[in-house]
């Protein structure tokens, strides 16, 4: 078994790698100013940063930085890519490239064009990328097209693309949320009415309890941790949902605390390790055992709640065998769980796309929302759900009405204040945008940032998707794999300002319903880069009447701020930052009283049958995820640090699975799925056994095309596959090939 270089997650490598990527980044002063600069944090939806100044938090406190933010900012301060430099990286290289090494090529520094059988990209002018962006969208019709926005854009430009694109006529306008959180937000709006948090940052130092499931804060929330080292201090416990055993979730040392980084931090008091895709098993049976304890709050379910009478029912009928088999945990395990969410007074619950990336994604979230009810713990301080949002703005980006349908409060008031009749059929989300582009129904697609092609479910399907769009837009900052992959017949590269070389301010929300003000300012790599709003104001432009709007108003940061004060459900405030101290807490999201924004004003309970993995015997359930050296798609190291490997391509499974197969670490072996074959290597971990894991985006390859029918978010997790041992092992020599156990 491979073992990680470092003891525990954070302290003094987390410390000497930011030092590192400060003196790469050329100039560690400049660094540490752009750091500190009054903007938001370019990576996770935590939510620091503003004007308060960079790494504080939202409660004010000093530093708060991670790995991620650092990695995000050295990638924006690289030199850009020169003419020289771009005629030396043909398609044909550019293809046979990682992630990581075309991030390193530097920011993009001029428009980008590729059509027909050019062999790479070449610069041309802003003129001709814009008059050529208009001349595709015009030449289509509003349901051959769409709009898409990752979260790391700023609310004024989300706003301006999504009003664009309605006066355009389409309602083809979603984001990255639809691969993530999406299955989130719809059992959310079920429970509570909102589809957000309910909590807000100062909830965390309330509670003593947290429930963190399906993620892995220590690698893709850093700061996150923080707040689990706090509430364990105050005498608060940790219980973590997990198939694969994390260090970081173990043991942290938390490079802002002295005593943490003198001693380390112990972060989970119980570590449980269920199958994967079975949460609904193990919810339910700590539900059944929270009732036979006698810990749930009848006075709290009868006075605010509905259904508890049928999930209660649900979960006395289901035999502890059932659920035992079904989840993997132990009833012993399942039993503590009750008996420390029993014990505690106020507990949050927080979870990942460990929850949401499967076909029965809704019903993991609205089973955790169902513990959540029984023990009163929503609509209370110190209490309630907290999905782990991934970039720093795809929160605000869904708020601004980047989504195919609209509220109904929102498309009333956008109907009156622009004449846009928003209120009609809903637009295609982004994998039915995905399924269209296959068909060859889209001739023009506008991507706002990400990278939707690494992004998807079965890697092939997705290129020959994406080729098909007469013309791909991009505005990206740096290259990226759907550059290359995922280029559409002819492909335009726009080259936006970042964040904080804004020269107007903008806004972003955090996953505590919490807006800030980012004041921007700082010197960009390039003289050519133009703002967001700039960008997608001169593509509108181009493709509406002449007149429709009135584009110098539409131009200014401050004018959109006041239009989202007249339109944007909850979002009044935001017309008065400018003049006051830049930061707002969204209304009607967050509750800490019992009265929800549902219809009956009550919280609601959902029935989750239990879902059935059709694997059969020798099938293992694969899951992807991402390493300690990446965020979201862009991979900055290689090495994933606190899980040991040194390389991707790997398949992640448990000793005893190995043993069974005759392999060993380092032995090459092929992963088979219904959507292709892949060879790795075998990598063992502390994982369930019958369960898998791979590093995302290049397992996508063999993740089939297969959604949740309620929220449209692709199932990467629970993935049915096969391990087929190459006959021979690490040294070349034969061996033979065993059976794999049924899951």
């Amino acid at each position: 078994m491979a073992e990680p270089r470092v003891a525990a997650g954070g302290g003094w490598p987390a410390i000497v790698y930011t030092a590192k990527k400060a003196f790469a980044a050329g100039n560690p002063i400049a660094f540490y100013r752009r750091m500190r600069s009054r903007n938001t944090c370019k990576t996770c939806a935590l939510g620091m940063g503003g004007r308060r100044g960079g790494m504080v938090n939202e409660a004010g406190h000093f530093p708060e930085v991670c790995k991620k933010s650092v990695q995000a900012q050295a990638g924006d301060m690289q030199p850009g890519i020169t003419e020289s430099r771009l005629r030396a990286l043909p398609f044909r290289r550019m293809e046979s490239q990682t992630s990581a090494e075309l991030e390193r090529q530097g920011r993009i520094a001029f428009p980008m064009l590729a059509e027909g059988e050019d062999e790479g990209f070449r610069r041309i002018s802003w003129d001709r990328a814009l008059d050529l962006a208009g001349e595709a969208f015009r030449a289509a019709r509003p349901e051959e097209v769409f709009f898409y926005s990752s979260g790391r854009s700023s609310n004024e430009a989300a706003f301006l693309m999504q009003l664009a694109a309605r006066a355009y006529g389409t309602a083809n306008v979603h984001n990255c949320s639809f691969y993530c959180h999406q299955a989130s937000s719809v059992a959310l709006t079920d429970v509570y009415g909102s589809g957000t948090a309910s909590v807000v940052l100062e909830d965390l130092g309330k509670a003593d309890l947290a429930l963190i499931a399906g993620a892995n804060p220590a690698s893709n929330h850093p700061r996150l941790i923080t707040e689990l080292v706090r509430l364990r201090r105050r005498g608060g416990r940790v219980l973590i949902v997990n198939p694969l055993r994390e260090l970081g979730l173990e043991r942290f040392r938390v490079p802002s605390d002295w005593r943490s980084m003198l001693f380390g931090s112990t972060i989970s008091d119980l570590y449980l390790q269920p199958h994967v895709g079975a949460d609904v098993a193990l919810f339910q049976g700590i539900l059944k055992a929270l009732v036979a304890g006698g810990d749930v709050d009848e006075d709290y379910v009868t006075r605010f709640t509905t259904g508890w009478g049928p999930v209660r029912a649900d979960a006395a009928a289901a035999p502890w065998s059932a659920l035992v088999e079904a989840s993997g945990v132990p009833r012993r395990e399942m039993e503590a769980a009750a008996r420390m969410l029993g014990a505690a007074r106020r507990g949050i619950f927080a979870w990942a796309m460990g929850l949401t990336h499967h076909r029965h994604g809704v019903a993991n979230v609205a089973a955790l929302a169902n513990l959540a009810l029984a023990r009163g713990w929503l609509g209370r301080p110190g209490t309630g759900l907290l999905p782990i949002r991934g970039h720093s703005n795809v929160q605000g980006i869904g708020s601004m009405g980047v989504a195919p349908v609209l509220k109904e409060a929102f498309a009333r008031r956008l109907e009156s204040a622009y004449g846009i009749a928003a209120g009609g059929p809903p637009g295609m989300d982004t994998f039915r945008s995905m399924e269209a582009a296959a068909a060859g129904r889209i001739r023009a697609a506008f991507l706002l940032g990400g990278n939707l092609f690494a992004s998807n479910p079965d890697r092939a399907w997705a290129a020959r998707s994406l080729r098909r769009i007469g013309t791909t837009v991009f505005v990206s900052t740096k290259l990226n794999e759907g550059h290359v992959h995922g280029r559409g017949r002819t492909t335009l590269i726009l080259p936006p300002l970042a964040r904080d070389e804004e020269t107007q301010t903008t806004t972003q929300e955090s996953m505590f319903n919490f807006v800030r003000l980012s004041e921007g300012g700082e010197t960009p790599t390039s003289a050519a880069l133009r703002s967001e709003v700039e960008i997608i104001a001169s593509l509108a432009e181009r493709i509406l009447p002449e007149g429709r709007f009135d584009w110098t108003g539409l131009r200014s940061h401050r004018a959109l701020r006041a239009a989202m004060a007249r339109t944007v459900p909850g979002y009044g405030a935001i017309g008065g930052m400018d003049g006051g101290d830049g930061e707002f807490q969204i209304e009607g999201r967050t509750f800490h009283e019992p009265r929800f924004a549902t219809g009956d004003g009550r919280a609601h309970f959902q029935v989750t049958p239990l879902p059935r993995f059709a694997g059969g015997e020798g099938a293992f359930r694969l899951m992807t995820l991402r390493s300690e050296g990446q965020f979201n798609t862009v991979v900055y190291e290689e090495e994933d640090l606190y899980r040991g490997n040194r390389r991707r391509d790997v398949v992640m499974m448990a000793a005893a699975d190995a043993a069974a197969l005759g392999l060993e670490e380092g032995d090459p072996v092929t992963v088979v799925t219904d959507a292709g074959r892949l060879r790795v290597v075998c990598a063992l971990v502390n994982i369930r056994p019958g369960n898998l894991a791979m590093y995302y985006p290049e397992a996508n390859a063999i993740v089939p095309r297969r959604v949740d029918p309620r929220s449209g978010t692709p199932a990467f997790k629970s993935v049915v596959a096969r391990l087929e041992p190459l006959r021979t092992d690490s040294r070349g020599l034969p061996r033979d090939a065993a059976r794999a156990p049924a899951a």
